[in-house]
Parts: C-alpha cells; structure tokens; sequence
C-alpha cells in the first residue's frame, strides 16, 4: 500500500511537473518583478512619476491641473485621478484612449509647475506586460485557462513534492540542508528538494491565493464562508445637484478627502462614464497595521459635496478577508520583510521547473546510456567467437 501510494506521488509529480513546468517558471519569475513593482516603477520611469525642485513651491489646485491635460487631450475623456502622497511625485491622470476598457493614456503632471512631465499608453508600460505574462501568458482568456490549471497542477506538485521528499531515518540530515561540495547531480537534487521544501509553506500560500484570479467561485468562496453570500456589486450613488454647466471639484474633493481621511495615502479619484452618477474616491491607509486597507468615499459631481462614505471599519468580513488576498499573495502584506520573503520564494520557486527537469533528464538519459553501453557490450562478446573464427581461416 504505501509503495502504491508513493509510486501514485512519482507518477503525479513527474507529469504534472512536465506539462505544467514552463508555465510555473514564467508565473513564478514574473511574480518576483511584480514584488517591487511600487519601488521600482519610479525609477525605471523616473521623468513620468518624479519631479525636482517642488521645495518651497505651493501646489496648484487640482481643478487647474485637470483643466491643463483636459486642453492637452481634448478628445480623450478623463477617467481616473491618481495622487500620491510623497510630495516629489507627479500626479497622473488616466483618459480613456478608445472604446475597450484597457485602452488608457496616462498623463503625468507637475502638480507645482502645471507641466506635462509625460504621457504613455499603459498597455505599453514594463510591468503592464509582466502583469499579463504572469496572469494570462499575454494570450488573454486562454492564457488565463492555461494558467489557472497550470496553479493547480502546482498545488498538487508541492504535496506530492512533500511526500517524496518526507525523510527516514537514513537519510533525515540529507532532507534538511544542501551538499554544496557534491556531484552535480546530487547538487541539482538538493536545490529542487531541499530549497523546494523550504519554501513551500510560502509558494504555497502564494499559489493558493493566486486561484482568486483564476477562478471567480474562489472569489466568492471567500464572501460566501465569511458573508454567507456572494460578493455583492457596489452601486454607485447618484448626484444630488443637478447643473447643465460641468464644472470641476476635484480640489473641493481632495481637501474634503483628506478631512474625512487624514492617513498618510495615495488618493484614487474615479470619475464616472454617466453624467448622473457620483465620483467614487478610495484612500489607501499606510499607516495601517496590514497593507491594501482602503476607504471609500462618494462626491457629488455637480456640486462636489461629500455623498456618503463607506470606511474599510464598516466593511463586511468577506470584504476584508478578500482585500487581504492581494498584499500576502504579492508579500506586501506587512511591508519590506514580506516582501523580501515572497521574492526569494518566486525566485527559488522559478528555479523547480529547471532543477525538475535536469533530475528527469539525467535519470532518463542515464538509463538509455547504460542500455546502449549493455547492447554495445553484448555485441562485443557475441561477435568475439565469429572474429576468432575468421582469424583461424586466414591462419
């Protein structure tokens, strides 16, 4: 029975391993850019997110800005308001650039200057193509398919891993470290084992939360165990005022925003495609215990008054069970120490697949070799006699 059982292990872990291995390796590695995509993507687009020499300089009201990038893209209709909280950061406004959703030319301003420091479609940007690589491949709903079996497969690959792994008493000394100085095969087995199961509390956890985005019925799971209901869809209010003139509040709001919320955040102004409905603004909490903890708050767009708000405290426990998915599967959940954790995770995770495969092929390989030198050796000794008879009839 229980060779049975590890034999079922061998078999699941190596073809699941196959079928699954460049996809785990392309998720994995693209994971662990995605880690630090906050910290670096100010400084690999440095001019788009920076400004210099704002010291002593006031800010312009946020109604003068959007009017200057409104005048730049006429044609474009303004969708999102993105601020920052650092005061040498611009501010970047999002414009619907066509009529697919994804479409969008962002805009970066100088909110001390007025100046246009750049815009780009962000389909283009560096880490909006390593986000659709690591969730759809860049093939789009089949890359999602793919890679959500390809999640599970390595779900599976981790218990399986852990059971071939799981030590004896021969061998407990081997299960737990690395033999730097050894043969490289015996090296090679050691990274994919060893550091395989070191990780795999973490690459686990990972992969587990990543299914939300694969699957919506773990989505609602989540709602349904904690809520004892679907995800509900929030509705956005209507306005109150009612103008035939549209003018801009969004000074109005921001200062109101930060009366009702004075935690150090990034402030996300959504600006409706329907005249009637209100503007929807979320705050993100830094000072928060945890990462991703976000208020909402609802402004007239006629008048820019505050509406109604909806703070993170009020939220449902499935809302906030599902708000904690996203910083623990990208190690922001508590900050630089986490963070650091999931990006050696993916990377050693990126490394499975490499290590895996040599294992196969070596044992694969090894075994042919030794067919053809046992073939090779048999023919020797069955051609011997012929040879020794021929050398007699030419004595």
């Amino acid at each position: 029975m229980k060779k049975a059982f590890k034999y079922i292990a061998v078999q699941l872990h190596l073809w699941l391993g196959i079928f699954s291995g460049l996809v785990v390796f392309i998720v994995a590695l693209t994971g662990s850019l995605l880690v630090f995509e906050e910290e670096l993507e100010p400084l690999i687009n440095k001019s788009f997110h920076v400004v210099s020499s704002y010291e002593g300089k006031s800010r312009l009201s946020l109604d003068s800005l959007t009017n200057i990038v409104s005048t730049r893209f006429p044609a474009k209709k303004m969708s999102r308001i993105t601020i920052q909280p650092e005061e040498d950061r611009t501010i970047v406004m999002a414009l619907k650039n066509g009529k697919k959703e994804k479409d969008i030319l962002s805009a970066a301003i100088n909110p001390y200057t007025g100046e246009i420091t750049g815009s780009r479609n962000e389909q283009d940007t560096f880490f909006e193509v390593v986000l659709r690589l690591h969730r759809y491949l860049c093939l789009g709903e089949t890359g999602k398919i793919i890679t959500g079996i390809s999640c599970v497969m390595f779900l599976i690959l981790m218990i399986t891993g852990l059971v071939l792994w799981w030590p004896n008493r021969k061998n407990q000394k081997q299960r737990f470290r690395v033999k730097w100085n050894a043969s490289f095969k015996r090296l090679n087995w050691d990274l994919h084992a060893v550091f395989g199961f070191y990780v795999l509390p973490f690459a686990f956890l990972i992969a587990l939360t990543g299914l939300v985005w694969s699957y919506k019925w773990v989505n609602n799971l989540i709602y349904l165990a904690l809520d004892g209901k679907p995800q509900q869809k929030k509705e956005t209010p209507l306005n109150i005022a009612f103008t035939k003139s549209t003018p801009t509040h969004f000074e109005q709001v921001r200062l109101e925003t930060d009366r009702q919320l004075p935690n150090h955040g990034k402030i996300s102004i959504l600006i409706p495609e329907k005249d009637s409905l209100s503007i929807t603004v979320t705050k993100v909490d830094d000072q928060a215990a945890i990462a991703n903890i976000v208020s909402t708050l609802y402004f007239d767009k006629n008048s820019g008054k505050l509406i109604s708000k909806l703070l993170y405290k009020d939220e449902t426990t499935g809302f906030k069970a599902r708000r904690i998915v996203f910083p623990v599967h990208t190690g922001s959940l508590l900050g630089w120490p986490t963070k650091i954790i999931a990006f050696i995770v993916a990377l050693i995770t990126s490394s499975l697949p490499i290590t895996g495969f040599i294992i196969w092929f070596m044992r694969k390989f090894k075994g042919k070799t030794k067919t053809v030198k046992a073939g090779i050796a048999g023919s020797k000794t069955r051609k011997k006699p012929a040879v020794l008879a021929e050398m007699s009839l030419k004595k």
